[in-house]
C-alpha cells in the first residue's frame, strides 16, 4: 500500500489561506474572514490531520510548566518554520502540529518534520504550549488577527513569531486573550534544506523581545537551539532588521554586482576570484571593525578611484550611483576612523562628490 499523501485533502485548504516565504497572500481582513468560516464549520468538515491533538487544559502556562519539553505548534512551514522546527524536536520538543499548504511548504515537512501531523492553520495552536509563527512580516498582523477571531489562541499560551522587523506589539490579539508573547528571530539566511538545522546547532545569534516574565523561556528556548540571545527593545526592533539587512541581504547585492564586473572584465570563474578576498576581508572586518580597511579609498588614491569609475560609466552605468555612495561611505568612515587624513582625502572627495544637477548649472 503506498503512504498517505501529506497535502491537505480536497475542501480542507489552510483556513488562513497559503502564506509562503517573501509573499503575504491575505489581507488581514481576508485572514480574519477566512477563520471565522474556519471556526463555524470546523465541527462539520473533514480536517487534514494525520493524528489527533487533543487540546491542553485551558490556562496551562508552559513558562511554569514542570515539563522540560513543549508541545509546538508551527504556522508557516517555510524555509525558517520547517527548520526551527525540526531543531526544537532534535532538543527534545515536540511538534504537534504544522501548516504548509503549497507543494514546497508540504515536501519540506516531509523531509524536515516527517512526524508531525499536517494541519490547517487555525488547528496548529489546538495541542500547542508554543505557537510559533513563521509568516513574512506583512503577513504577520493578519495571521495573528485570523488566529485569535478563529479562537485557534488560548490563555497561557506562549505565542512567538521569527520575524526580525516586528516586536511584541504585533502580538497584542494574542495577549488581549490572555496569551504570552515572544519575538524569536534567528539571525541567519535559510534554504529550507536538512544541513540549515546544523546550521543552527553550531550556533547562531537570536534577536529577541520578551516581557520580563517570558525571558527564562525564552533563553532556555534559544540555549536548546544551541544559540545565543541578543535582548532587543520594541523600539529599536526596525533598526536592528535594518541593520541585519543593510549586511546581509545587500551583499548579495554588492557581491553580485562584483562578479557582473569581473565578467565584463574576461574573467571566467569570478567566484573563485572573490571566495579567498571576500572571506578574508570579512573576517578581518568582524574582528577588526574600520581598521579591515584596505585598498584605494583606505590611500586616498583619487586617480584610481577616477579611473574607476569612466570603467564603469562605459560598460555598467547602472552601477556607478552605487559605487560612489558606497565609497564616499567608505571614506567618510576612513577619515573618522583615523585611516585616511582629511588633507589626503580632500582629491578623493572631489572625485566622488556627485554631478551638479541640470537645476544646479543652470543657476
Amino acid at each position: 500500500m503506498s503512504a498517505p499523501s501529506r497535502r491537505p485533502a480536497a475542501g480542507s485548504r489552510p483556513a488562513l489561506g497559503r502564506v509562503e516565504p517573501g509573499r503575504a497572500e491575505l489581507s488581514a481582513a481576508e485572514t480574519s474572514a477566512a477563520t471565522r468560516r474556519a471556526a463555524t464549520s470546523r465541527a462539520g468538515s473533514p480536517q487534514a490531520r494525520t493524528a489527533p491533538v487533543e487540546p491542553h487544559q485551558a490556562g496551562t502556562s508552559p513558562a511554569a510548566a514542570t515539563s522540560r519539553f513543549l508541545d509546538v505548534g508551527i504556522v508557516g512551514a517555510g524555509r525558517v518554520g520547517a527548520v526551527l522546527g525540526a531543531a526544537l524536536a532534535r532538543a527534545g520538543h515536540r511538534v504537534v502540529g504544522v501548516s504548509g499548504f503549497s507543494p514546497a511548504s508540504v515536501a519540506r515537512i516531509e523531509r524536515l518534520l516527517p512526524q508531525a501531523p499536517l494541519l490547517p492553520p487555525d488547528q496548529v495552536p489546538v495541542g500547542a504550549d508554543l505557537v510559533l509563527l513563521c509568516v513574512p512580516d506583512d503577513a504577520l498582523a493578519g495571521l495573528v488577527h485570523g488566529l485569535v477571531e478563529s479562537g485557534s489562541i488560548r490563555a497561557g499560551q506562549v505565542v512567538a513569531h521569527t520575524s526580525g522587523a516586528h516586536g511584541t506589539a504585533v502580538l497584542a490579539p494574542a495577549v488581549a486573550v490572555g496569551a504570552q508573547a515572544l519575538a524569536l528571530h534567528p539571525a541567519m539566511t535559510f534554504t529550507g534544506h536538512p544541513f540549515d538545522i546544523d546550521r543552527v546547532a553550531a550556533g547562531i545569534s537570536f534577536g529577541v523581545t520578551a516581557p520580563d516574565g517570558l525571558r527564562v523561556l525564552a533563553t532556555r528556548l534559544v540555549a536548546d537551539l544551541g544559540g545565543s540571545v541578543e535582548w532587543i527593545s520594541e523600539p529599536a526592533r526596525p533598526l536592528y532588521h535594518a541593520g541585519l539587512a543593510h549586511g546581509a541581504n545587500h551583499l548579495v547585492t554588492l557581491v553580485n554586482e562584483s562578479m557582473d564586473r569581473l565578467r565584463d572584465a574576461g574573467v571566467i570563474h569570478p567566484e573563485r576570484v572573490l571566495g579567498p578576498l571576500l572571506t578574508a576581508a570579512l573576517e578581518n572586518t568582524l574582528n577588526h571593525g574600520d581598521g579591515a580597511l584596505t585598498g584605494p579609498v583606505a590611500r586616498g588614491d583619487a586617480g584610481t578611484i577616477a579611473r574607476h569609475v569612466a570603467a564603469l560609466q562605459a560598460v555598467a552605468p547602472d552601477s556607478v550611483p552605487v559605487y560612489l555612495a558606497l565609497a564616499r561611505r567608505t571614506a567618510d568612515r576612513a577619515i573618522a576612523s583615523g585611516r585616511l587624513r582629511p588633507r589626503d582625502a580632500e582629491p578623493l572627495l572631489g572625485v566622488l562628490a556627485p554631478a551638479p544637477t541640470v537645476a544646479e548649472v543652470s543657476a
